[in-house]
């Protein structure tokens, strides 16, 4: 099971990574979101997906669940959504001022056509 997990963690990552080079900007917050959302689910697969007991000391049980990779899971699910609405805030103000999402024309480059 793994296996299966880590692939769907780098089909993840590649798509999350098409979304964060493109020129729109909440096609980059979409990006980074699911990026989150990857490292997540990679770090979970790398706690093992094995099932076991709750991590308390008890008589009779010898197989344990690992509570750190779900810990460090919890805390990064409230960075990133603290990131993401951030991101969405400063997408919303940057839109309201400059009137566009893409990235290109709020640094001022020009387009091939006009050179």
């Amino acid at each position: 099971m793994e296996i299966v997990m880590i692939f769907v963690c780098g089909i993840l990552t590649a798509m999350s990574v098409y979304l964060i080079l493109s020129k729109s900007l909440i096609r980059i917050i979409i990006g980074t979101t699911l990026q989150t959302h990857t490292a997540n689910l990679f770090l979970i697969t790398m706690g093992g997906l094995k099932k076991g007991e709750v991590p308390i000391y008890e008589k009779g049980i010898s197989s344990y669940v690992d509570p750190i990779p779900q810990a460090l899971i919890l805390t990064a699910i409230v960075i990133s959504f603290s990131v993401t609405a951030f991101f969405l805030v400063l997408a919303f103000r940057s839109y309201k001022e400059l009137g566009t999402d893409n990235v290109e024309s709020m640094k001022g480059v020009l387009d091939d056509d006009r050179e």
